[in-house]
């Protein structure tokens, strides 16, 4: 994992996830806590987080954008601390744990074991010494959250954007509608700034352009099959 500063308190680590895209770990060094928004697969994705912090004595808390493997496995790491995440990924990584172990087990980075999220929300929660806000943003999947430090103006997506600058929007999980509110609710947030769980550090016009190539998405579809799927 390769730690770049990409704000005055934020920092991305990054390292290739298969040949197409990387696999990315955030890192808000907070004033009253740091933030530390998912923790890739397994401990050795997230030592290079700890070596990084060093000395720092903030408490540590972990963010789950969502219940994906390759975004939970190294949270045992962090077993006594806070992590949080929305209710339904809890319930989605408690369900899929053993599956998703037998069936990625060769993406394993370093040691995994089972740890769950301990704190969950259902909409939102906020950290306001720290200008943090964690809220409920499905599109993805059914249990993303989405994280923006608006001290920075930096707004953590998780996989709710593609994986590459070809493939900006994301596989959707959940429906188009879905999606669509997702994008509306992510224009209201001024970002300079927008962290994913695989691209590359995207500036603001990523919302529009995820709306246009969903909205061409739509048309093609819809041309060539006659109706919406």
């Amino acid at each position: 994992m390769k730690p770049t500063k990409i704000s005055n308190r934020n920092v991305m680590f990054s390292e290739p996830m298969g040949d197409v895209y990387d696999l990315n770990i955030g890192l808000i060094l907070g004033n009253q806590y740091n933030y530390v928004i998912d923790t890739g697969l397994g401990s050795g994705s997230v030592m290079p987080v700890i070596k990084y912090l060093g000395h720092d004595a903030k408490p540590v808390i972990i963010i789950n954008t969502h219940s994906h493997y390759d975004h939970i496995w190294g949270n045992w790491v962090f077993k006594d601390n806070l992590i949080i995440a929305h209710a339904k990924c809890r319930e989605l990584t408690d369900k899929h744990w053993e599956e998703t172990i037998n069936e990625f087990s060769h993406s394993i980075d370093g040691k995994v074991h089972k740890c769950l999220p301990n704190v969950t929300i259902e909409n939102s929660i906020c950290f306001p010494d720290d200008g943090i806000r964690i809220f409920y943003s499905p599109g993805h999947s059914i249990d993303c959250i989405s994280i923006y430090d608006e001290v920075d103006k930096v707004l953590y997506a998780g996989d709710n954007i593609g994986d590459t600058e070809d493939v900006i929007v994301p596989y959707i999980e959940t429906d188009l509608e879905t999606f669509k509110k997702l994008i509306e609710l992510y224009k209201k947030f001024d970002f300079n700034i927008c962290i994913s769980g695989h691209n590359k550090p995207q500036k603001q016009d990523i919302i529009c352009r995820m709306e246009a190539a969903l909205e061409d998405c739509w048309s093609r579809q819809v041309c060539e099959n006659g109706m919406p799927v």
